[in-house]
């Protein structure tokens, strides 16, 4: 199957310039196509990943992506789905966040051989332009009615727009522009809020080289789950993809728990599975929902793709001794992950008395209580019932000297750190 049927049968296909002569262009020759990513935060988000692995299944196929990073833009500001102006960062946070998006696109695409991705950051042409020359040779190609008329501006007219983020359209054109003559990049993808943007590179690159030069827009449904909701999104904030933000069992777990009416749509979207398989997993989905096959295996993947084997191998361990309870068997870089946020206690002491230590660390209210729910069979030490309402902790409660994990109940967990 070529590129864009398998591209259409993933549902990747929202909106495309030219869908004939780009059918024609995939299949006479490697083409070159860009993407952007603004440096808004210090990591990617798994919102950004549908377009980075779009890139990535160019490049399986044969073209050559470039993985552009807005060192220029990020300092601008894109009004593209957002209700009110951004906070600008400045420059040097704008750096460092380039730096990290940079090393994270380069976990995914492959920048050997002939079809080896390319790098590039707009600051390199952008922040050498004088504001004659932009005003004179770039700006001069827009009309304020144009502008107005995209959907990126109309949806801020009512609540404001600066002239800042007005002039964005015109600086993600212009890179389209750089690349099409320096790069002979003839295709931009992006998601579906970026449609204006990219057509308007279009045409800048006619009114500039002329009516003969070809290049084709394509943009990606943006992500969203059934409820309405925006896919990414949880009440602790963003799914990163930096490991020191989500770890990577939270991001299994994240996608362990997808609902069953959205599971099939993101394994199209965001795994290599081959549509036979696909339609395995959407049979199982259909008829065994309850074992849940199709979740584990968007969650193992996409783990893997983002974090690695060895990784994904930790957070199917963590999950498996939660579930079991079995906590022993974790290691103590284990435990940072799959107990990042349940309630934690720092203590003191080396050989607190049981009693103490669940009053102490807010798990039992009071002694009383706590009594009580020891010798009702309710705690629970790294996963092993106790009723010693004597006990005192020692070194071999302690995991790696570091933590020990207290349960209250089937599901009340405690980190007790040392």
């Amino acid at each position: 199957m070529d590129l864009l049927k398998d591209l259409q049968f993933r549902g990747l296909v929202n909106q495309v310039t030219d869908e004939e002569g780009l059918a024609k262009q995939l299949s006479e020759e490697q083409l070159t196509l860009y993407c952007g990513f603004d440096p808004t935060a210090d990591s990617l988000h798994i919102g950004h990943l549908l377009t980075v692995l779009t890139l990535r299944r160019f490049q399986l196929a044969g073209h050559k992506p470039l993985a552009l990073v807005g060192g220029a833009t990020g300092l601008i500001g894109d009004p593209s789905g957002k209700k009110a102006e951004r906070t600008l960062n400045e420059r040097e946070i704008v750096e460092q966040f380039t730096e990290g998006i940079k090393a994270q696109l380069s976990r995914f695409l492959d920048f050997e051989g002939e079809s080896g991705a390319k790098l590039v950051n707009n600051y390199d042409w952008i922040g050498k332009l004088d504001v004659i020359t932009f005003l004179r040779d770039v700006g001069k190609n827009f009309s304020i009615n144009y502008m107005l008329a995209k959907d990126s501006v109309e949806s801020r007219i009512s609540s404001g727009i600066s002239f800042t983020e007005f002039s964005y359209m015109i600086l993600q054109s212009y890179d389209f522009l750089n690349l099409y003559k320096n790069e002979n990049c003839r295709l931009q993808i992006g998601g579906s809020d970026q449609w204006g943007n990219i057509t308007a590179g279009l045409e800048l690159i006619r009114k500039t080289l002329g009516d003969r030069e070809k290049a084709f827009g394509f943009t990606i449904p943006l992500v969203t789950k059934a409820d309405g909701t925006k896919f990414g999104k949880t009440e602790g904030g963003a799914i990163w993809l930096d490991p020191e933000k989500t770890t990577p069992y939270e991001f299994y777990q994240f996608l362990i728990n997808t609902d069953d009416r959205d599971v099939i749509k993101f394994i199209k979207y965001f795994t290599f599975l081959s549509h036979e398989e696909i339609t395995e997993l959407e049979k199982a989905v259909e008829t065994e929902p309850h074992l849940r096959f199709a979740q584990r295996r968007l969650a193992e993947e996409l783990t893997k793709i983002v974090h690695g084997e060895e990784a994904l191998q930790q957070a199917i361990k963590i999950s498996d001794a939660l579930f079991s309870g079995e906590i022993k068997n974790l290691t103590a870089s284990e435990i940072k992950q799959g107990f990042k946020d349940v309630p934690s206690f720092k203590c003191e002491e080396e050989n607190i008395g049981l009693v103490d230590l669940l009053v102490a660390a807010k798990v039992s209210p009071s002694k009383r209580q706590a009594r009580e729910d020891i010798q009702n069979g309710a705690i629970y030490i790294n996963g092993e019932r106790n009723t010693d309402v004597a006990r005192q902790l020692q070194e071999d409660d302690k995991i790696e000297g570091q933590f020990t994990i207290i349960r209250r109940g089937k599901k009340k967990y405690y980190l007790i750190q040392y």
